[in-house]
């Protein structure tokens, strides 16, 4: 149970986390550079980790059980990295971006989940789509 809610309070704080770090980039400064420099900050902490928790059948076997996800993973990677600096620095409120975003990659991917994942979805999880697409209207709404 420790991991279950360990998870997601560290996906949860570490988004929090991102997209202020994220907004607080200098907008004079060429973004493919920050993002360089955050890549090998991520690869050194990557290692650190990695060191602490050392893959059990080692390195060579936990290399041959990757797929075509991990480069995937890594173009969606680059994607958000530069689609969220781009959309600061074209003024987005922090509050309004991130949740837009998250709440329309989660409606793409609520088809995604119940076809090729098979996940199963509630009524109750139906109308939170709902709640989601009136959020959607209200963070939108013109004051």
């Amino acid at each position: 149970m420790f991991l279950f809610y360990f998870s997601i309070i560290l996906a949860t704080l570490s988004s929090a986390l991102y997209h202020f770090s994220a907004k607080s980039v200098p907008s004079n400064i060429n973004f493919p550079i920050s993002l360089i420099v955050t890549y090998l900050a991520a690869l050194v902490v990557t290692i650190i980790t990695a060191l602490l928790f050392p893959a059990q059948n080692g390195l060579a076997f936990e290399l041959k059980q990757l797929n075509w996800s991990s480069f995937l993973l890594a173009l969606g990677i680059v994607g958000i990295e530069f689609g969220f600096l781009l959309v600061y620095r074209a003024g987005w409120n922090l509050g309004i971006a991130s949740v837009l975003v998250n709440v329309v990659a989660s409606l793409i991917l609520v088809p995604v989940a119940i076809f090729i994942f098979k996940d199963k979805i509630s009524w109750v999880n139906i109308a939170g789509v709902f709640v989601c697409l009136a959020g959607l209207i209200m963070l939108n709404w013109k004051r």
